[in-house]
């Protein structure tokens, strides 16, 4: 299990399946049960909240999202209704219940690999370091995709959007096969990089890159 500090508000965990077989739960045991997510969520709080930062607040909120074959576990306290949007909420009023995305992340471990998936026009990759920004700027030449550079804790994102409305699924599909040898494919949503992370460059991250990082 991973942890970092987002902010002084916003705690990142990255748990992956073994780390939920170590607790002898797995996906299929939350589903459909609020009371059993909710006493893991916070077990995962008490292992994480070292210092009690989060233990002593009024508002705890858990946003969860679906990452390789693990979850991707935002905790945040004391936040203003308005700094939710764009997240799935735990709450029953909110716009998709948490089981409802726990069902769709087992079913789409059990997907066959050949079936066909919905392309979009919005994709972010995650860099380890700023060097593999530069490195992927220098190699990769993209027409009417426009780019953002994010970077969140210790974690550089890079946000493609593809402006141009006559592109191809299979344009996108070679584009985006071509950006996973130099970054990788990531659950973070534009909307949580837009919120929690610094925008470092904007509309134009890889010519901009290329301009000031020149490789030899």
């Amino acid at each position: 299990m991973e942890m970092e500090h987002i902010n002084e508000n916003t705690i990142r965990v990255l748990i992956k399946s073994e780390d939920l077989a170590a607790r002898g739960i797995t996906f299929l045991d939350l589903l459909g049960n609020h009371n059993e997510i909710e006493n893991f969520f916070y077990s995962i709080l008490e292992e994480v909240d070292i210092d009690e930062e989060f233990k002593g607040s009024e508002a705890v909120t858990f946003q969860v999202l679906p990452k390789g074959d693990g979850l991707e576990l935002f905790i945040s306290k004391n936040l203003p209704p308005e700094a939710m949007e764009g997240f799935d909420e735990m709450a029953d009023n909110e716009n998709e219940d948490i089981t409802d995305m726990l069902k769709k992340h087992v079913a789409a471990q059990l997907q066959e690999a050949d079936q066909v998936e919905e392309i979009g026009t919005r994709f972010v990759f995650e860099l380890a370091h700023f060097e593999d920004m530069i490195q992927l700027a220098s190699e990769v030449y993209l027409d009417g995709v426009a780019s953002n550079l994010y970077q969140m804790g210790t974690q550089y994102f890079i946000e493609l959007r593809f402006t141009d409305p006559e592109v191809t699924d299979i344009e996108v599909e070679n584009a985006l096969s071509y950006l996973m040898e130099f970054a990788q494919r990531t659950s973070v949503t534009p909307e949580v990089l837009s919120e929690y992370g610094q925008l470092i460059m904007e509309n134009d991250a890889l010519a901009l890159t290329r301009y000031y990082f020149k490789t030899e």
